[in-house]
């Protein structure tokens, strides 16, 4: 049977078979999607379905089912795992400025990085506290519901090849030292210090189907809730407003708002546009 292209697949069969497979993938493994903006769900699968060399999406779906491997490959390429070293300078920048003084006031600070994909911006942010002097009071939660990338996160080691480009980031955030300082060269490879690593926890979780573990002074959630629909930005909004705690920051990505959210009026903006608020309500 040969493959399908998704123009010429029928929009409602398409629909139908989306549906099935998202329910099924929540009913057997748990991972809830079905609320994700469907045109980058809807592209993801397609993905899927051509790299399984599979003929339909329901074929996708029995062999995701059946087969806990096809899972994981599946799950990998739902997961959006787009990240860097100092991605978005400028909001690094606004964190130095406007977060970190508030920061300073605080004799132990628990920080939330929900989403963290491979870790580069939880390293990023671990470089950054330990600048300003204030990593050693720091916890830093790094979380995401893949835990193949989390395992990835933990180990921070990154292709050398990219330090050149993350130098570069590195300076346009406002760094203060030579970035070379904070990884070790070997076999193609930057391996990054293990002195950063020391308060950082790196766990699986889930913002979808997952409550919320303990109170924060810091959430950084960046380029996450753009990939969700607005039922489920909502949600995660909830979780993320419970987790804060009163005064606490809170780190979106440019994209991203709580503007038209039930929890616009408990903010007040610390950088408007690079999306840093502090929880007032």
């Amino acid at each position: 049977m040969s493959l399908k292209s998704p123009k010429t697949y029928p929009n409602e069969l398409e629909e139908v078979e989306i549906q099935l497979l998202l329910e099924g993938v929540y009913r057997y493994y748990g991972f809830d999607f079905r609320d994700y903006a469907i045109a980058s769900l809807r592209r993801r699968i397609w993905n899927a379905v051509r790299a399984e060399k599979l003929a339909t999406i329901s074929a996708l779906q029995e062999k995701v089912l059946h087969d806990p491997e096809c899972m994981e490959r599946f799950l990998m390429g739902l997961s959006v795992n787009v990240t860097a070293m100092f991605r978005d300078p400028g909001f690094y920048v606004a964190f130095r400025e406007k977060a970190v003084p508030l920061l300073r006031t605080y004799p132990f600070i628990r920080i939330w990085h929900a989403g963290c994909s491979t870790g580069e911006e939880v390293y990023s942010m671990a470089i950054l506290l330990a600048e300003e002097g204030l990593y050693d009071r720091c916890r830093i939660y790094a979380t995401d519901m893949n835990e193949a990338v989390v395992r990835q996160a933990k180990a921070g080691i990154f292709p050398l090849d990219l330090m050149q480009e993350y130098t570069q980031l590195y300076l346009q955030a406002g760094g203060k030292s030579a970035f070379s300082n904070y990884y070790t060269a070997a076999y193609n490879n930057a391996i990054f210090r293990s002195s950063l690593k020391a308060n950082i926890v790196f766990s699986h979780h889930n913002l979808v189907t997952d409550a919320s573990f303990n109170e924060f002074n810091v959430i950084l959630c960046r380029n996450v809730l753009i990939y969700f629909n607005q039922v489920l930005q909502e949600q995660v909004h909830k979780l993320l407003y419970e987790s804060l705690r009163m005064f606490g920051v809170l780190g979106l990505g440019r994209q991203e708002t709580l503007k038209l959210t039930p929890f616009e009026h408990c903010y007040e903006e610390l950088d408007a546009q690079e999306k840093l608020y502090r929880r007032i309500a």
